[in-house]
């Protein structure tokens, strides 16, 4: 089982589960990811998805062994194929993702990371841009986050380098949202994914649909986006619970409607 499935309180957590090759990707669960992310954005129950790596670390990026296979894929369709879908998914379903880095993330697994929504690592984790070291250049829409996030300068010379960067410095360079101490991480993204979970989904994900065109459009462009999506969330049961609440000084009880 290349991907562990967990559900609670809205919480769908997709964990990564080839500890014994630091959970990095072969077709099988890049493919096995795309099925889960397509299964957590059809089922109305989810309302917010995890994504995490079993034992030391998140994600090492690509097995290599599977490279080099003369019977396994080409460096084309991998990235073609397994990574490019996984971004694609991140990116459209919309509702909160969170990715909970438990280790080391390097490469692909890096990308992935800072591609979703909101990233809480543990102190002890890392990022590295580990391409630089064996010729290749980022994929996973590294070139694209991570200067926007980071500035070209620190991200170009992060991605040359492939120096690691620790969880609290990639705090500093507003990589990421958050770094945990090791021993309260798991509580940590638990309470943190399921508040998300409690919240007006509909509303978050027309937010993150409008990030997402904030990333090319100008400001009249975003101007306009953004008083047609708040239109659509205007009309969402959880607006309307949102507001009732507010006036009868009540806490709202949102359905993710």
């Amino acid at each position: 089982m290349e991907i562990i499935v967990t559900n609670n309180n809205g919480v769908r957590t997709l964990k990564l589960n080839r500890p014994t090759v630091f959970n990095s990707f072969n077709q099988q669960m890049a493919y096995a990811l795309h099925k889960e992310l397509d299964e957590a954005e059809k089922d109305q129950s989810v309302r917010t998805i995890v994504i995490t790596g079993e034992g030391k670390a998140f994600c090492a990026g690509q097995d290599l062994a599977e490279v080099m296979d003369p019977n396994g894929p080409e460096l084309t369709s991998i990235v073609t194929n397994h990574y490019n879908p996984i971004i694609e998914r991140i990116r459209k379903i919309e509702k909160p993702i969170i990715a909970a880095v438990n280790g080391v993330a390097a490469g692909a697994g890096a990308n992935i990371a800072i591609a979703c929504d909101i990233t809480i690592a543990k102190k002890s984790a890392s990022f590295i841009q580990a391409f630089s070291k064996i010729g290749l250049i980022p994929d996973s829409a590294g070139t694209f986050f991570l200067p926007r996030i980071i500035g070209f300068q620190k991200a170009a010379a992060l991605m040359m380098t492939g120096d690691k960067v620790s969880a609290d410095e990639a705090v500093a360079l507003n990589m990421i949202y958050k770094a945990v101490e090791d021993e309260n991480f798991e509580t940590e993204v638990t309470s943190f994914a399921e508040k998300l979970a409690q919240m007006p989904t509909k509303g978050l994900g027309l937010t993150k649909r409008a990030l997402n065109l904030s990333m090319t459009n100008n400001l009249t462009e975003q101007l306009a986006v953004e008083g047609e999506l708040q239109t659509l969330a205007g009309q969402t049961y959880d607006y309307n619970e949102g507001v009732n609440a507010f006036l009868e000084k009540r806490a709202p009880v949102f359905k993710g409607e």
